[in-house]
């Protein structure tokens, strides 16, 4: 069984894993790693302003002869005078009349701005789903406290050795009915080898005939309902989509990756 989608606090919908376009993908010609993403499964695309990728995102999609409703574009605001015209300019670079999903990137982005512009953008359509980014516990408070559209989704850099750190704030989006979207979340596999959670999640590998990584993915989905990955590899790509299928983590395996990961990552 595929990833599938997961309800949003507005009534629509997001695939749960996503092909991101930023991180080192940033500021590169990835149309072909974007189509190859689509043929292998991915509908979900994760692009920005910052990463300067959406002109490929657009190419991709228009290269892959799928429709518009096949696919779900998520795009944020990095600079510019207002919200929606900043969101505007994206929509003409992808080639869309609409994105599913509009994020500010930062929280100092909302800096002389109001929320209530990005309410309008959802109100008027140019988005279908409005939320933020790396948003921390208070900032994702105090925004909620005077929203009168809440954000349907929190995106930040997620993964098992800072789990602790975002720990409550993960429990008070759960409560609000806001997703969080984890980046990052193979960091401790690509980055960070060697450290304390390669023998739990080699294990609970091991019991299944699985890879590490794939029990990586299913920790992260055990902790938050979306998630970003990305490769130029179409084995990779496979492997991700594939982690859906394994056996769901016992308890006991997800108490162990989350007392080895509390030790930190290898210095």
């Amino acid at each position: 069984m595929p990833f599938g989608n997961v309800k949003l606090n507005d009534g629509n919908k997001i695939p749960a894993i996503a092909f991101g376009t930023g991180s080192a993908l940033s500021k590169t010609d990835v149309t072909n790693s974007i189509i190859q993403a689509l043929k292998t499964g991915f509908s979900h695309l994760d692009t920005a302003q910052r990463y300067g990728t959406e002109r490929y995102v657009g190419a991709a999609i228009k290269g892959s002869k799928l429709s518009r409703a096949d696919i779900y574009v998520c795009t944020k605001y990095n600079t510019g005078p207002t919200f929606r015209q900043t969101l505007e300019e994206s929509l003409e670079i992808l080639g869309l009349t609409y994105v599913d999903l509009f994020l500010i990137h930062y929280p100092e982005r909302m800096e002389n701005h109001d929320w209530k512009e990005v309410e309008m953008i959802k109100q008027d359509g140019l988005a279908r789903s409005i939320g933020v980014s790396n948003y921390n516990l208070p900032q994702l408070q105090a925004l909620v406290e005077r929203a009168k559209i809440k954000p349907a989704v929190n995106q930040i850099f997620f993964h098992c050795y800072n789990y602790k750190n975002h720990k409550a704030l993960i429990e008070y989006a759960a409560r609000h009915n806001i997703i969080i979207e984890a980046y990052g979340c193979l960091d401790p596999i690509t980055k960070y080898p060697g450290g304390p959670v390669d023998a739990p999640l080699a294990a609970a590998a091991k019991r299944r005939g699985v890879l590490p990584v794939q029990i990586l993915l299913a920790w992260v989905k055990a902790k938050v309902p979306v998630f970003i990955t990305t490769s130029t590899s179409k084995q990779h790509l496979q492997e991700h989509l594939a982690a859906a299928d394994i056996r769901p983590l016992t308890g006991s395996e997800i108490a162990a990756i989350d007392a080895a990961s509390a030790r930190g990552p290898p210095s």
